[in-house]
């Protein structure tokens, strides 16, 4: 028995350096960073340990901005982007010719570069000197006023970020979900319709049950994906997000790191730790709920 165990730990040896090399250890030393007050990379000295970086980091009207933008992003794309994935998938499973070509279709946006997707919709929605922006025709037709999403007003600004995140993300949700409604027991169906169940009776007592892993998978994975947005806004608003008031907690990192007012690694530390214990909270509580409203 002994001789089998350590033949496992061999095995499991090249795994548990990994993860203490790339994971276990960064994560000690973003803490330790985010203790040192002072700490800058051109000083490469610290003053003493303590609070103090979190204290300046929570009192930042940058940081801030970026915690409101996130959460923001949060509580407007994960509930959208998985609920019109769910009908598209639903649609999908309901068609017999053509399913193939429709799924490849709307995965396509998953596959195509972000960036390229970002000027897309800069095309789109940005007003110019010289057009009004695609959006803005539209708009214009009905009779509304000329709105600038990319360098307008706040709303404006929002909205086009979560459009975009909710056209980037959806397409793998689409996947998943299509996949777990083909999975489901088709016998399930066929006693329920010789019941003469409705169909949102059988979409609530019998699809959503089957398919609740799979939808709790996709929530947890978007709470923690939109709240490490970045590369997203930098694709429709560029490098300085705080001067669009467009920031994440992500970018607020990034420009502590290696922006214009960027050197101070205890800052971005701190700012790194604090949406770590946001993460963690949030997927917690997505645990304790999954007990008793995910069927496995």
């Amino acid at each position: 028995m002994e001789n089998k165990n350590g033949k496992a730990f061999l095995y499991l040896l090249p795994a548990i350096l990994f993860l203490g090399c790339f994971m276990v250890y960064p994560l000690i030393d973003v803490f330790v960073y985010s203790m040192e007050e002072g700490y800058n990379f051109a000083s490469q000295t610290y003053f003493s340990i303590g609070t103090y970086n979190f204290s300046y980091v929570l009192h930042d009207p940058y940081f801030l901005q970026a915690v409101k933008n996130t959460l923001l992003m949060v509580v407007i794309t994960v509930p959208i982007s998985t609920g019109i994935a769910l009908l598209i998938s639903l649609a999908l499973s309901s068609i017999g010719p053509l399913q193939k070509l429709f799924q490849t279709i709307y995965f396509l946006p998953y596959v195509t570069n972000t960036l390229a997707v970002g000027l897309v919709f800069m095309i789109l929605f940005k007003k110019t000197a010289y057009t009004d922006g695609l959006v803005n025709l539209i708009l214009k037709w009905f009779g509304a006023s000329v709105v600038d999403f990319i360098d307008g007003p706040y709303w404006a600004k929002m909205f086009v970020l979560c459009f975009y995140i909710i056209w980037v993300v959806m397409p793998f949700k689409i996947l998943l979900l299509t996949s777990a409604l083909a999975s489901v027991d088709r016998n399930y169906y066929n006693a329920a319709r010789v019941d003469g169940t409705s169909s949102f009776r059988i979409f609530y007592k019998i699809t959503l049950p089957m398919i609740s892993p799979t939808c709790f998978y996709l929530i947890i994975t978007g709470f923690i994906g939109a709240f490490k947005e970045y590369s997203d806004a930098v694709a429709l608003f560029g490098t300085d997000l705080n001067a669009a008031e467009m920031n994440t907690i992500v970018g607020y990192v990034y420009d502590m790191l290696y922006g214009d007012s960027g050197g101070y690694p205890s800052y971005a530390s701190a700012a790194a730790i604090l949406l770590f214990v946001i993460i963690l909270t949030i997927t917690c509580i997505n645990l304790m709920v999954s007990k008793k409203h995910v069927y496995y």
